[in-house]
């Protein structure tokens, strides 16, 4: 009876719940952080590593100017992809073991829309073939050969990647051909057993995710990718839900470090759906941090994994596996550069 009873109840519960239209989640804001007020005419904009910080410049003069977060971020990462000193993102990005710069991208906007390139040869801007990629095809992603083909055919023009320096580091590590990826890849934590020859720090991706004065957010990853890698080979940037996630209910992410370890958790997406759960950004970021060791415990010692967030009301946060890991950040507060909190 008593049963039968809790039946009745919970019957009653619910006929009402629909009679008024309403879910039982419609007021927990933890479950549902899409309901939270957006932070309007309050833009900003989050990218990795200290490069960030010049990239952020441009992009903010976008958000600034009322312009969409998918153009920010696109016109933002460009300023790498254009710096032959950055040498592990577009023009003088360290080659493959085969002497080859190929270069990955994706990009993302608030309508869920995405385009990515991946093994683009002789093309500065992989992150705008991406966008062409995205407006201009019916496709997600193209690469190689026809990654290229689509690019001239759009009017990019052809050019030599590899520049002076990166071929010299190319030849000198050519001598051993000893493949060992740094652990950490821009700062000085790590300065002894991240260096490639010369001494010379191996820097990483340039992802970047902001929000406009819309309230909408938009990201972008573009990188040339481990330094003398198998030729092929394609980490995370160019992979949506890996490298680069957003969902403009709830936020958007971007990674950086070991792409074969963020794939394997679809690392960016993570990211997102725990903040759709009610995490903060840096704590949706050290959750899927810690996935991430938890499935390579023998190894995840050894790489470095870092991502950064930000959610619907312009809160972000970043975190990382090793020491070392900094993101850059822009908006009408502050302009600053921080380092990740990490595992070790």
């Amino acid at each position: 009876m008593s049963d039968r009873r809790a039946f009745l109840k919970f019957s009653l519960l619910t006929s009402a719940i629909l009679a008024s239209g309403k879910s039982l989640l419609a007021n927990d804001s933890r479950r549902n952080p899409e309901l939270q007020p957006t932070v309007k005419d309050n833009p900003i904009v989050i990218s990795t590593w200290d490069f960030g910080k010049e990239a952020n410049k441009v992009a903010w003069k976008v958000l600034t100017g009322g312009g969409r977060a998918l153009d920010a971020v696109e016109a933002g990462v460009m300023v790498p992809e254009a710096d032959p000193e950055n040498q592990t993102v577009g023009l003088g990005g360290r080659p493959d073991r085969d002497g080859r710069v190929t270069l990955d991208a994706s990009i993302m906007d608030e309508n869920s829309k995405c385009g990515a390139v991946t093994c683009l040869e002789h093309i500065v801007h992989a992150i705008s073939v991406a966008r062409l990629v995205m407006e201009k095809s019916p496709h997600v992603m193209l690469a190689g050969e026809g990654a290229l083909r689509f690019a001239l055919a759009n009017g990019f023009k052809k050019e030599n990647l590899l520049t002076e320096k990166s071929e010299q580091e190319w030849k000198e590590w050519l001598k051993e051909s000893k493949y060992s990826p740094a652990v950490n890849t821009e700062n000085q934590y790590h300065k002894t057993i991240n260096c490639l020859p010369g001494g010379k720090l191996n820097h990483d991706t340039i992802g970047m995710v902001a929000m406009d004065k819309s309230g909408n957010l938009s990201g972008a990853c573009t990188t040339s990718g481990l330094a003398y890698k198998m030729h092929g080979r394609v980490g995370d940037s160019p992979i949506i839900g890996a490298g680069l996630y957003v969902d403009n209910e709830v936020g958007a992410a971007t990674s950086t470090g070991m792409g074969e370890e963020v794939i394997r958790v679809v690392g960016s997406h993570l990211v997102v759906e725990l903040m759709r759960q009610g995490l903060s950004p840096e704590e949706a970021c050290k959750m899927a941090v810690e996935r991430v060791a938890r499935k390579n415990p023998e190894a995840h010692k050894n790489f470095q994994i870092g991502f950064i967030a930000l959610n619907k009301k312009g809160e972000y946060g970043g975190y990382a596996l090793q020491k070392g890991f900094s993101f850059a950040v822009r908006n009408g507060n502050e302009e600053m550069i921080y380092y990740a909190k990490s595992m070790y």
